[in-house]
């Protein structure tokens, strides 16, 4: 009951932050970001994978912008410099 209650919790802290500007949004989004697999795991242990699974949909579409600019940051290799 009580992660049921930490993920409201977040969904309204999460609407929150979205009213912010968004030069604002960066830190907390960050933090919610990095809270959200600890709370999905929760709620997938007390409730099932059903939870666990709905709440994985959404944070991926809730932060599917910074996730894909994360994720191209990652595939971009390195360019070595070629000293003469």
């Amino acid at each position: 009951m009580l992660s049921l209650l930490a993920a409201i919790i977040w969904v309204f802290v999460a609407t929150g932050v979205a009213a912010l500007p968004l030069r604002w949004q960066r830190g907390p989004g960050i933090a919610l970001l990095a809270a959200a697999p600890v709370l999905i795991y929760l709620l997938g242990r007390d409730h099932g994978w059903f939870a666990a699974a709905f709440g994985t949909f959404a944070l991926v579409s809730m932060f599917r912008r910074p996730l894909l600019h994360v994720l191209s940051r990652l595939r971009r290799a390195p360019v070595p410099e070629v000293e003469e």
